[in-house]
């Protein structure tokens, strides 16, 4: 998602206070029920899971375009109705690149079904599927896995023209034979955090305070993958049901690749003594603020991804690396700067976002997984930082 506006977020209707009230009451039941406590990950899970209720599920806009000319959090509410822009929003330029990449490892893995992970309102599908029809490759199906009921409507509103080619599935076959894409999929997996304090570790969880939810930490066995230097107090996260995400692809995967998307570091960066703070944030009306225990349900939560983590748990379940590097590097090996020479002056200053360091150029990364013995990948021709993992 691109960079949010610093803005106060606009007042709650009576609707959402509604919702946010009916949402903190399952929480709390299920607190109750575990004994007056849960771990973030369980917090997380219902607070952009839960049916009907949680972020995804609850019917919100969520994506849409950064309306441009507004500088209130009142004219971004009413202009978009949405809280981030993705990159496929961004500009369609993103699927017409990733396409190429796409249509690439379909054709070296010998497959013909392309399997999107969480495909938002359908864009980058679209993008993908024009691009893929305009090459000439021969795709049997497209599959879409996604939770959210809402999103899958508006999916299949955007991609009716394709009703013969897109399917949507709730769970994965024994056996996938696929190109896999997963564009800012990883980050919205529940996390764990963890509390040093006092040179102690802690669990952080969630409790019920009267009329809020509060933080309380307690002592546990589990550490982040690598020791942190120094004595000071230090939050992160550790990504246990992402890398469980990872390990069942590689798993049902027989034959084809991987492509992730997503903002993140290696962990080397990752537990960085100096990011004591951890990465969690929350999204909405195109803004951030750090604290996804107020509005619940209506804020989207999300974690940088580890992408060691993501690596090793791929390799534990048998599948190679084929690179991993940064996006502005990706796209541009798959052909981005020579689409944005074909465009008018407005589309290349959107695409220009996707690249540049400052926006998401750097930020997000890209990692590509295969079955078998890895191939030369044209996203990873130049810039590859695998060595970094």
């Amino acid at each position: 998602m691109t960079k949010p506006a610093i803005l106060t977020t606009p007042p709650l209707s009576a609707a959402e206070q509604g919702l946010v009230q009916a949402l903190q009451a399952r929480i709390r039941d299920r607190i109750a029920v575990a004994g007056g406590w849960i771990g973030f990950d369980a917090f997380m899970a219902e607070a952009l899971y839960a049916p009907g209720l949680g972020y995804y599920c609850n019917g919100s806009t969520k994506l849409g375009q950064m309306p441009q000319g507004m500088t209130t959090a009142e004219g971004l509410a009413q202009a978009a109705g949405s809280d981030f822009v993705t990159a496929p929003e961004l500009s369609p330029l993103f699927g017409k690149a990733l396409a190429r990449q796409v249509a690439q490892a379909l054709k070296h893995t010998g497959t013909d079904e392309v399997w999107e992970f969480g495909a938002g309102t359908g864009a980058l599908a679209l993008q993908l599927l024009d691009a893929l029809r305009e090459t000439g490759v021969s795709l049997r199906r497209y599959v879409i896995v996604d939770l959210s009921g809402d999103l899958k409507v508006r999916q299949q509103e955007r991609l009716a023209g394709y009703a013969h080619q897109v399917e949507w599935v709730d769970s994965l076959p024994d056996t996938l034979r696929a190109v896999v894409v997963g564009n800012e999929v990883l980050d919205a997996m529940p996390v764990q955090l963890l509390q040093r304090k006092d040179g102690v570790w802690h669990e952080r969880g969630v409790v019920w305070q009267g009329e809020s939810f509060g933080w309380e930490d307690r002592v546990t066995d589990l550490r982040a993958p690598l020791d942190v230097d120094g004595e000071h107090d230090y939050l992160t996260e550790i990504h246990l049901q992402g890398e469980a995400f990872v390990r069942t692809l590689g798993q049902k995967l027989a034959a084809g690749a991987i492509f992730l998307l997503d903002y993140g570091y290696p962990e080397s960066e990752y537990y960085h003594p100096q990011r004591h703070m951890g990465t969690v944030m929350c999204h909405r009306a195109h803004h951030a603020d750090p604290d996804p225990l107020d509005a619940v349900g209506l804020k989207d939560i999300t974690a940088h991804v580890n992408f060691t983590g993501t690596a090793v748990a791929a390799q534990d379940a048998g599948l190679e690396v084929l690179g991993y590097t940064c996006q502005a590097h990706f796209l541009m090996n798959c052909g981005l700067v020579e689409d944005m020479q074909a465009c008018d002056l407005p589309m290349r200053v959107a695409a220009q976002k996707l690249i540049v360091e400052h926006e998401m150029g750097e930020l997000f990364k890209v990692i590509g997984l295969t079955v078998g013995a890895p191939w030369d990948a044209l996203g990873f021709a130049r810039g590859d930082r695998t060595h970094r993992l």
